[in-house]
């Protein structure tokens, strides 16, 4: 009797045993489930504004987007705008030496003036989820077929069709998918689309980007309307990811072009999330002449000076929101250089300390290393005085004449860095040349995102 209440013991400890096995491995399971939710869960960026905002119709452009599974399954992924005839294009793209073959044919395009200041119709089309790039000849064949199809299908010449690809590089675009939703697309178009169209072309953005504005011309309002995607892979060279202005002023090409190039350096150019430039940045930019005020030819008049600098407010609120948007973003951070020889020193400064990841992950962990952005400024190439600079963060002095202030408060400081937004001031004391750069911070999340890009 004894031995077989000892046989059921060890029974009963044995079977104890393998529960509180399975039980370690059901919680090692629902973990490994719970962390995998964590890190597929869409997440917004804590910089996004509160809401998309209310853009207004521009008259002569409408808009549809649609699903095609290019790459992402359950959400839209391709976009198409559809220009009024005589709207003058103009744009701008990336420096990049192995940039996409979607690029390079609108770079063609535009260098031809019939094609970009014509009487016929325009329109672009754009896709998400991947770039066409790196894809030989054909990307090339992808670009004909698409352009060529959206062509047929709305009646205008292929010539004054702009594509953009987005997305992973070096695969082949599956192009057919695109072309059997060009008829839905086409069916689709809408005046009011443009917010559909701001959410297909996302690709790792945690939100859409917009952004208006309205000038007062002679005998009318003139209006301004664009949308934007971009949130990694960026520093430009000319512009941000993918950008679409649109307004219904009536102004020649080349003066569209002359504005539009004057305003790039000082706000698409003026922003780096983790200073990789993209083989795909395209800004494109179309002006109806809808509007009922009176064309812009003097380009010294009140009305012209008043557009290019409602020009350069939308621009510059699409630019820092793709900063604010920048892959796994906390804070977003100002750069203020001045003091500099010469602007292209000023440039030089900012975007050495705005690509620094000692100060970029400082930022993240809220500490005030100011030491990090003298390490930044001595290495830009820009002309520098040890003993002339000075720092600031926000309107705190942190160091000045080569040294500490007196009274540097390290509590001060630290608070300050615990701000979303943040101001970083650098005086080289050198003259009298400045730049104003963006950025944003460097975390976990952003390893996350990019180590996960292609699966």
């Amino acid at each position: 009797m004894a031995k077989k209440d000892k046989d059921l013991k060890d029974e009963i400890a044995k079977l104890k045993a393998r529960v509180k096995k399975l039980k370690t491995r059901l919680d090692a399971t629902k973990g490994k489930a719970k962390k995998k939710a964590k890190a597929t869960k869409p997440l917004i960026s804590p910089l996004a504004p509160a809401s998309f905002p209310q853009l207004p119709v521009i008259e002569g452009v409408e808009f549809a987007s649609a699903a095609a599974g290019v790459k992402y399954q359950g959400r839209t992924d391709v976009m198409l705008a559809r220009i009024a005839p005589g709207s003058a294009i103009a744009g701008a793209f990336t420096t990049s030496s192995t940039r996409a073959a979607c690029v390079l044919d609108c770079e063609a395009k535009l260098k031809k003036r019939g094609a970009a200041d014509s009487t016929d119709g325009a329109a672009i089309i754009v896709n998400s989820g991947n770039a066409n790039a790196f894809t030989g000849d054909n990307g090339r064949a992808s670009v004909d077929a698409v352009t060529g199809a959206v062509a047929d299908a709305l009646g205008v010449p292929a010539s004054r069709v702009f594509s953009s690809s987005t997305g992973v590089i070096g695969e082949p675009l599956p192009h057919d998918r695109i072309i059997a939703k060009i008829g839905e697309l086409g069916g689709a178009l809408d005046a009011g689309g443009m917010e559909g169209a701001a959410r297909a072309i996302m690709t790792t953005d945690t939100f859409p980007k917009g952004a208006c504005a309205e000038v007062l011309g002679d005998g009318g309002t003139i209006k301004i309307a664009g949308i934007a995607k971009g949130s990694g892979m960026i520093a430009p060279n000319m512009a941000t990811m993918l950008v679409y202005l649109f307004t219904d002023a009536s102004i020649s090409q080349r003066n569209l072009q002359k504005m539009l190039s004057r305003q790039v350096d000082g706000t698409f150019n003026a922003i780096t999330v983790d200073s990789d430039t993209s083989t795909s940045d395209a800004l494109i930019l179309a002006a109806t002449g809808k509007s009922a005020a009176a064309p812009i030819t003097d380009m010294r008049s009140k009305v012209a000076k008043d557009f290019e600098a409602a020009l350069r407010a939308v621009m510059t609120d699409l630019a820092q929101q793709v900063v604010k948007d920048g892959e796994g973003a906390t804070k977003f951070v100002e750069i203020r250089v001045t003091g500099a020889e010469t602007a292209a020193d000023a440039h030089k400064v900012g975007m050495a300390i705005a690509n620094s990841p000692l100060v970029k992950t400082a930022i993240a962990g809220e500490d005030a290393n100011w030491g990090r952005i003298v390490a930044a400024v001595g290495k830009s190439g820009a002309k520098a005085d040890r003993d002339r600079l000075s720092i600031s963060f926000g309107d705190i002095l942190v160091a000045e004449k080569g040294w500490r202030v007196p009274d540097y408060s390290e509590e001060a400081t630290s608070a300050y860095m615990k701000n979303a937004e943040l101001v970083i001031g650098v005086d080289l004391g050198l003259g009298k040349a400045a730049k104003t750069v963006w950025t944003c911070d460097l975390t976990y999340r952003y390893i996350e995102i990019n180590a996960d890009y292609r699966s």
